[in-house]
């Protein structure tokens, strides 16, 4: 993946600021790239500057090890390495609105386990809802049987070996801009953006090849 290696750097958005509008404000999506996201990297960056066996780590790997490594580097390298996998993958996973559904292998999944794309929607919006102050809600394989889970603060599934096909940012700074406090809205919103040609490449890079994670997007240069 580009940009995966330290020092990590902040990769331009697949989209302009405003490719999203009306339904994520493009301040929301300046502020969140440029401050939000630049400082995890600055942070992990600073983490890992004095640690050179850890600089040959990719985010993955920092996740997955980050439960081993010396107490005080565990949460500084979960909170970071999670924060800067979890906002690319966030910021990948939409584009320009549209009235889009899944297609492909991974409509047939969601049809499969949650009966409909109506009843994916509502019980993923109910997870998004759910979780308590700052996260993220997901849509994972595990063993290639799809699942919705939530995380708190910057906790990742990767951590649990999960393969993310999908995930909204909750946190408050992904929408107060527009929404105010108002969740439900966002996530209505969020569900016009989504990327589903992307979630399709997301789901089958989990079922077919195990050791990707995800395709990420091709990033302007």
């Amino acid at each position: 993946m580009a940009g995966d290696a330290y020092p990590f750097v902040n990769l331009p958005l697949p989209y302009s600021y405003d490719a999203l509008e009306p339904f994520i404000d493009a301040k929301t999506m300046e502020l969140h790239h440029n401050r939000h996201l630049q400082t995890y990297i600055n942070n992990l960056n600073g983490v890992l500057k004095d640690h050179p066996q850890l600089q040959k780590l990719s985010l993955e790997q920092l996740i997955r090890s980050a439960s081993r490594m010396p107490k005080e580097l565990q949460t500084a390298v979960r909170n970071n390495a999670g924060g800067v996998f979890n906002h690319r993958f966030f910021f990948d996973g939409m584009r320009k609105a549209s009235e889009g559904q899944p297609a492909g292998r991974l409509s047939q999944a969601i049809g499969r386990r949650f009966g409909s794309y109506d009843g994916f929607r509502e019980a993923f919006r109910k997870a998004a809802l759910a979780v308590f102050g700052s996260g993220y809600a997901w849509l994972v394989t595990e063993r290639g049987r799809l699942q919705i889970i939530t995380t708190p603060n910057q906790n990742s599934p990767v951590e649990r070996c999960l393969c993310p096909v999908l995930a909204i940012d909750v946190w408050e700074h992904a929408y107060y801009l527009k929404h105010y406090n108002d969740r439900a809205d966002y996530i209505d919103d969020w569900f016009r953006v989504i990327d589903w040609e992307q979630a399709e490449k997301n789901y089958r890079a989990c079922t077919e090849d195990r050791t990707r994670l995800f395709l990420p997007r091709s990033h302007p240069s």
